[in-house]
């Protein structure tokens, strides 16, 4: 919308020790490569400066003394209006202390009349509230088991039959007897509640009575619709609103096949027959979250003293070098030194791809891989963030012996010493030394093939026998967001070539297609639950899942989709090993093993020869 204006204010109540600070830029208040767990400004005074920034924030700082016994109140108001002169006023108006408690009544008791003109009670709107967490964050305890959402997936135009859309949330719920007309008015409520604050659902209304000449429910569902919606509440959503829509399908008018995709495609699946939605949510309740699969032992850790931090060697003279980097070859390789937890100014990005395929990473080892389009397409997430810069795949190594876990890039997990990346035509390479292992990446992709392929090197540079778990890890899309396709992505893992295979059954812009990754033969666990492998609070900085337990084995449909694969590699003192990583696209289940076969037998380094040769010829 044209001509928003916003303002961030903070109201004290209580005794202030200095004046107040602000900032608005966000990549000064973060710093770049941190995020707001490690923002630089968190404890530095803010630069009290304004105007225009490529990335803007509202960052305010008051400071207040709390005393015994006592307390003190900051108040942060944020207020929109459609022009400059409308703001000052609202602004000035909330600088009083009491406009909190005044706007916190009144907030209360415009929900009160919001939920009298709905007719429905606070407990109803708070079991409301609860059924949206299942339909936004992706709950799958309201889906039907991963097998009969796997069978039942379909592209998103098989939906258009219906009139769905498919570009919504779906609610659908199952109903087969007129008795349990209750909960048609409950979900059509719930419906209307939720279109009143922006969050448009489509529900699905199924009828699953045997067809018959008396035509009973059907005739109460569509009574019971007619009168929420022409009921007191009705048309009270907020103008421009998303309101989602209604759908009352019969389902001896179906075929099998479109009604297997609904239950495949719905956020939530409600059967009338268990009661009310109350009921139902309250049950989920009483069992608890669904216990996880269990995982195997962790690793021993015997006690082991980590070897100093060593440092990957540089070329002695780049030319043009800034203190972080500088050409090498004739300029044929832009180099960057990260260390001391220093980054480039933005994400330094090298851009690979041939006719059909393609990835970009940044000097920290971040990126995007696509296929066929990079916008419609995206195998990986595309973080587009010029501060943090986060990753959508990674690589991560793991002492069996001491628990250490790193990364050989300077993301997602940076440590001590010195990361080296190596920009160059058609190949970007990775060096970073840590524990006693000494790790270098090179990433390309061939010239007709569709898929990225990593080579890992590791070399042992400690005295002593190693074990190390190799954990390669990316997160689908397999469209243009996560947010719009993981719901739909389906995992497999492919035993007899070792290797994860996902699909994306609901895309429409390249449909049947199949992505995977490997990591050669020998693979000792995996997974395609990025739950699983992340732990509850889904950071890659912190994988829960990689300490101390192998990969437990779940794909299918219903996660949150991912591929994560390991091997675990013994090195002598003084040995070397390489493994070979792909991750790609093909037509088809039985192109992708192909492909792999192909790959595995392939000498990396003439292939890569090739590709160097072939940018050398067309530069």
């Amino acid at each position: 919308e044209p001509g928003i204006w916003a303002a961030h204010v903070a109201v004290v109540e209580g005794r202030e020790t200095a004046p107040m600070q602000f900032e608005t830029d966000r990549a000064r208040f973060l710093g770049r490569g941190h995020s707001l767990a490690s923002a630089q400004m968190a404890s530095a005074p803010l630069s009290g400066t304004s105007g225009t920034v490529l990335d803007p924030v509202f960052a305010i700082r008051r400071r207040v003394v709390v005393p015994p016994g006592g307390q003190a109140r900051v108040t942060f108001w944020t207020m929109l209006a459609a022009t400059a002169d409308d703001l000052l006023p609202v602004v000035e108006r909330h600088r009083d202390p009491s406009a909190f408690d005044r706007a916190e009544t009144l907030a209360w008791t415009h929900g009160q009349v919001q939920l009298h003109h709905l007719g429905i009670s606070p407990a109803a709107a708070l079991d409301f509230q609860r059924l949206a967490g299942f339909l936004i964050a992706g709950d799958a305890r309201l889906r039907p088991p991963a097998a009969l959402i796997a069978a039942g997936a379909a592209p998103q135009s098989a939906l258009w039959q219906h009139g769905i859309s498919g570009d919504l949330p779906i609610l659908l719920l199952r109903i087969d007897d007129v008795q349990e007309i209750a909960q048609v008015r409950e979900v059509l409520v719930a419906q209307e509640y939720w279109r009143m604050r922006r969050l448009p659902v489509d529900l699905v209304i199924l009828n699953e009575h045997a067809s018959s000449y008396a035509q009973d429910l059907q005739s109460a569902i569509d009574s019971a619709r007619r009168s929420v919606r022409a009921g007191p509440g009705a048309g009270a959503a907020p103008p421009g609103a998303g309101t989602g829509s209604v759908h009352v399908l019969r389902a001896d008018l179906m075929p099998a096949a479109a009604r297997d995709q609904l239950l495949s495609v719905a956020r939530v699946v409600l059967l009338a027959a268990r009661g009310s939605l109350s009921v139902q949510l309250d049950r989920l309740t009483e069992a608890g979250p669904a216990p996880s699969p269990k995982t195997a032992t962790a690793w021993p850790r015997p006690p082991f003293a980590p070897p100093p931090v060593e440092a990957v060697p540089v070329p002695e003279l780049l030319e043009f070098f800034n203190g972080t980097g500088g050409f090498a070859k004739d300029g044929r390789e832009y180099v960057t030194v990260l260390e001391g937890g220093r980054s480039t100014p933005a994400p330094w990005i090298n851009v690979i791809a041939n006719d059909g395929f393609g990835f970009h990473v940044s000097a920290e080892g971040s990126g995007t891989i696509w296929a066929g389009n990079s916008r419609e397409n995206l195998l990986t997430p595309r973080s587009n963030d010029p501060v943090t810069d986060a990753p959508g795949d990674a690589i991560y190594l793991r002492d069996l012996d001491s628990g250490a876990l790193w990364t050989p890039t300077a993301l997602p997990m940076r440590g001590p010493g010195r990361y080296v990346a190596r920009h160059g035509f058609g190949v970007s390479r990775f060096g970073h030394s840590a524990h006693g292992i000494d790790a270098r990446l090179e990433m390309f992709v061939p010239p007709e093939d569709p898929v990225r392929i990593t080579r890992i090197t590791l070399r042992n540079t400690s005295a002593r026998r190693r074990r190390i778990a190799v954990t390669t890890y990316a997160e689908w899309v397999l469209g243009t967001s996560r947010s719009a396709t993981g719901a739909h992505v389906v995992t497999a893992f492919d035993p007899g070539i070792g290797a994860i295979f996902a699909q994306n059954p609901f895309a429409i812009a390249f449909p049947g297609r199949t992505a995977f990754a490997d990591l050669g033969a020998g693979i000792t666990s995996h997974s395609g639950d990025r739950r699983s492998v992340l732990g509850p609070l889904g950071r890659m900085s912190d994988p829960a899942g990689l300490r101390g337990a192998a990969l437990n084995g779940r794909c299918g449909a219903a996660l949150d989709p991912c591929a994560a694969l390991q091997r675990v590699v013994v090195l002598e003192p003084g040995a070397e090993v390489s493994l070979v990583a792909l991750l790609g696209q093909t037509t088809s289940d039985h192109a992708a093993r192909a492909l792999i076969h192909k790959l595995r037998s392939t000498d990396i380094d003439v292939l890569l020869a090739r590709v160097t040769a072939g940018w050398a010829e067309l530069l």
